[in-house]
């Protein structure tokens, strides 16, 4: 892939997040993904996935602003720097209790690709604000 093959489809990733459309969004993906959940451990495989993303969408409503994204000049490596928009819809295990909360928090993720598809996806974001904007 190049550069810009692989900044297109981390947009067009992140648009499909965007609009909602799950099977657009998960056939961006390799069936091995590896997903680096922030402040948590790695999930394996696409339907894995698929259950995270269940379980964020019944919980939270979430818009990504301000995406930039960047790539090596390969196509093999990208990163991208967002702000999420969100609501605190449904309470999360061990988070603080859903009263349908916003919050805007500054996020960023690294990717790995291959085939063109995501093959890794490490997404970081400071859970501590987060904490703080539902729990005011």
């Amino acid at each position: 892939m190049s550069r810009a093959d692989t900044e297109r489809l981390i947009a067009d990733y992140y648009q499909a997040f965007n609009d909602g459309d799950m099977d657009t969004f998960l056939n961006l993906l390799t069936d091995d993904v590896q997903h680096d959940i922030n402040q948590g451990g790695r999930e394996v495989g696409k339907a894995a996935f698929a259950a995270f993303m269940e379980r964020m969408n019944r919980n939270y409503r979430e818009r990504l602003v301000d995406i930039q994204i960047m790539a090596n000049a390969d196509g093999t490596r990208a990163a991208a720097e967002f702000v999420v928009l969100g609501e605190y819809l449904v309470t999360d295990e061990g988070l603080p209790e859903a009263r349908g909360q916003q919050y805007r928090l500054p996020a960023g993720a690294f990717f790995e690709l291959r085939d063109n598809k995501v093959a890794r996806i490490s997404n970081y974001y400071n859970l501590n604000d987060w904490v703080a904007q539902v729990s005011a």
